[in-house]
């Protein structure tokens, strides 16, 4: 959000688009029209589905969500992949009869991403399910922890992972902010079971080919120093 305020800033008057999908369905399904400023701690709505394209946002049981619910984000239309490349057990695990039909074969991705849908109507993104952890007998999303750390005024980037031989949430980040001024501003946002427990104030992050930060090498890379 932090770098969507600075883009806005030097482009006033350019229409600005969030865009939601992976690369199963072929690959957004999702849209929202940024129309208002927004505060760097908060959340862009998903908006609402392509055309040709039905998103569904379904429990564990699956039904519908209701407000103040999370769900999985599940995707049906033309746009679905036939499945993955010769890994038929990985494809019938995601691509599935949708639930509650019982009557025609009708293709369902579940994408893994967990969005809830909001008491103002609109679904907003949450997490991938493989991203949630159990700590202080709360289940915790650390993207949502992640939301927070990358709105510091002097943190330039930002993540998380979870050291469960010690039983702690590890921030780390790239920037000028100490380490002080980061668990005050935490403790102010985020409620004792989601507070970090150690910061690691680094001088580069490592993306992947994609340009999204390589959660994996971070973990690798940092744990030991933890």
């Amino acid at each position: 959000m932090k770098m969507l305020n600075i883009w806005r800033s030097y482009f006033p008057e350019a229409m600005f688009v969030d865009l939601y999908g992976p690369t199963e369905i072929t690959c957004n399904c999702m849209y929202y029209i940024i129309d208002r400023p927004f505060e760097n701690s908060e959340k862009l709505p998903l908006g609402k589905a392509f055309p040709n394209e039905e998103v569904l946002f379904l429990d564990d049981k699956g039904k519908e969500i209701k407000p103040g619910e999370t769900g999985d984000i599940c995707v049906l239309g033309t746009c679905l992949a036939l499945g993955y490349y010769r890994d038929p057990v990985k494809t019938d695990t995601v691509f599935v009869q949708k639930p509650g039909n019982d009557r025609y074969p009708e293709r369902m991705y579940r994408t893994g991403d967990l969005a809830e849908l909001s008491e103002d109507g609109q679904y907003y993104y949450k997490t991938r399910k493989d991203f949630q952890i159990k700590h202080m007998g709360h289940r915790i999303e650390l993207e949502e922890i992640e939301l927070y750390l990358n709105a510091a005024e002097k943190v330039e980037r930002g993540c998380c992972f979870f050291d469960m031989k010690k039983n702690r949430i590890v921030a780390v980040y790239i920037g000028t902010a100490e380490v002080k001024e980061l668990m005050m501003e935490m403790k102010k946002v985020l409620p004792k079971y989601m507070l970090l427990n150690l910061f690691l104030q680094v001088a580069a992050l490592p993306f992947n080919k994609n340009g999204k930060l390589d959660r994996k090498k971070i973990y690798l890379q940092y744990r030991e120093e933890v």
